[in-house]
């Protein structure tokens, strides 16, 4: 999870702040802040990763503010005026969102985030390999949702979410997040993509016919042709006779 500060000294638009880091699965908000000196005293007390910034504040802007933190963390700035991108970006900030911005426009932003966290962590010392995750959260209508692994039957991508299909459970779990960041997550010798739009899992497979795979529960899905070959290496290290 990537941990984050909203600091906005109007309270609608830090309400929505707010809303959007809810809404984003590998964000955890920290705080929220309605000034400078407030976030400077979370920082003190807790690790973050990246803040949601706004420039214009009193007491304290937030370019007055990154400039004056010795070990700042990553930073998209917030703002209504356009003239502070130039300089926004002079103190590195990750990106720059002009209000009034939508969910897709900071979507586009936190994915900088990550990515940007993502350099800087296989730049470092690699760390122990983590014990083998039995379960898996999801954001999902403003609360987290645990899943364990064995339940998931097989994953199914809409644009910028994703549709889980659970054992037992008649209608999905829909997460806000890309089939492709999903994928990465989900363990390789469990979770297979077989289609730009589906992942199953592999121990839910009933059988393998020329219309698809057969998936516990009748459930057929395609096998998309980029996928095909190593689908067929997959059956081909499982299969007997």
């Amino acid at each position: 999870m990537i941990r984050v500060l909203a600091i906005d000294d109007e309270p609608l638009a830090l309400k929505q702040l707010e809303g959007y880091i809810a809404k984003v699965p590998y964000l955890e908000l920290v705080a929220a802040c309605r000034s400078a000196l407030e976030a400077r005293r979370v920082l003190g007390e807790q690790p973050v990763d990246a803040m949601f910034l706004d420039i214009n504040m009193p007491d304290i802007s937030g370019m007055e503010f990154v400039r004056a933190l010795p070990h700042p963390p990553l930073v998209v700035f917030t703002t209504a005026y356009s003239e502070y991108a130039v300089e926004g970006f002079r103190v590195n900030a990750v990106d720059y969102l002009l209000k009034p911005f939508g969910l897709a426009e900071f979507i586009a932003a936190a994915e900088k985030v990550k990515l940007r966290l993502g350099a800087e962590t296989r730049s470092e010392t690699p760390s122990p390999a983590r014990p083998q995750e039995d379960a898996i959260f999801f954001k999902t209508d403003y609360k987290t949702v645990r899943v364990r692994l064995d339940e998931i039957r097989y994953i199914e991508g809409m644009s910028e979410y994703v549709k889980v299909w659970r054992d037992g459970v008649k209608e999905p779990l829909i997460v806000l997040v890309s089939l492709r960041a999903l994928e990465e997550r989900l363990p390789r010798e469990r979770f297979m993509r077989v289609h730009r739009s589906y992942i199953i899992n592999l121990s839910r497979i009933r059988e393998v016919s020329r219309e698809g795979v057969v998936l516990e529960g009748g459930t057929i899905l395609p096998v998309g042709e980029s996928y095909r070959q190593e689908f067929k290496e997959y059956l081909s290290r499982t299969s007997l006779g």
